[in-house]
């Protein structure tokens, strides 16, 4: 049997959500490795595990519990997916942005991406918060390959401005009035899931990156494909090969995460009240 298409598909699974909840967000959140606590803050919140909903790919590493989470966080609606799926899970483009997608399908039309990232600047350092302004697609996909179904996006999406300006400077000053100190910067999106070598970094820093990840440049390709204004934070978990940092572990990403949770919190409910306009 021929698989439906993703207009159908996306169509089903948001029929399906809507018949679980009430909510009806304006504000989408994914939440990247380790981040995934601050969904635990969202009131009156409906919880939906990935695996129930139709069509929808489940994460299989640690640090995404893999739910889709809707409520009310600063006083905004929001629909927060608690971990994402990524190409290096063995996920097809499609799939690695079927959750960004149907966010927009479900009435948002704002979005924030976070995510980890190694930091290739040195200047950059463990803990430090980046709101990303630019990346680079270096995954050697897109998720706008194939025939383009005009009733999700255009042909040819511009992407002069990923990254929405707006959205942008409310990020900016949110964290100017509450003390904490924000970076800019580039990232670049590898498939992964190995990390770089010191080779791979040098390469990244000539290419004008200032962090990298596995993440983030797909969803973000597929959102603004959608119409939906996006920005994205990223939190510098480990510094990169050849920056003398030994080896990256995956459970200091996790621990980093963790240990930033209060602070991307606050961050992320005073920016919602912006992103609601």
């Amino acid at each position: 049997m021929k698989k439906p298409d993703l207009h159908t598909r996306l169509d089903y699974a948001r029929a399906w959500v809507r018949g679980r909840t009430e909510h009806r967000p304006s504000v989408g959140l994914v939440l990247g490795s380790g981040m995934g606590a601050l969904a635990d803050k969202v009131e009156k919140r409906v919880v939906i595990p990935f695996q129930e909903i139709p069509e929808f790919p489940v994460p299989t590493v640690a640090g995404h519990a893999g739910r889709l989470v809707v409520g009310n966080l600063g006083g905004v609606p929001v629909a927060v997916l608690q971990g994402r799926v990524h190409l290096y899970e063995g996920a097809s483009p499609e799939e690695v942005t079927f959750g960004v997608r149907l966010l927009g399908w479900f009435g948002v039309h704002s979005m924030l991406l976070t995510c980890a990232a190694g930091a290739v600047n040195p200047q950059l350092v463990p803990g430090q918060l980046v709101r990303i302004h630019d990346h680079l697609n270096l995954t050697g996909t897109n998720p706008l390959i194939g025939p383009n179904d005009e009733r999700i996006g255009k042909r040819f999406p511009d992407m002069s401005e990923p990254y929405d300006a707006r959205l942008g400077a409310a990020l900016d000053a949110c964290a100017a009035e509450l003390g904490i100190p924000i970076a800019k910067g580039v990232y670049a999106g590898l498939a992964g899931p190995s990390y770089e070598t010191p080779a791979e970094v040098r390469m990244l820093r000539t290419l004008g990156a200032d962090m990298v990840g596995m993440s983030t440049v797909l969803e973000v390709i597929a959102a603004r494909h959608a119409g939906l204004r996006v920005a994205a934070l990223a939190l510098v978990t480990n510094a990169t090969a050849g920056n003398g940092s030994g080896p990256t572990l995956h459970d200091d990403v996790l621990a980093a995460g963790v240990a930033a949770h209060e602070q991307i919190a606050r961050l992320l409910s005073s920016w919602l009240a912006e992103a609601a306009r």
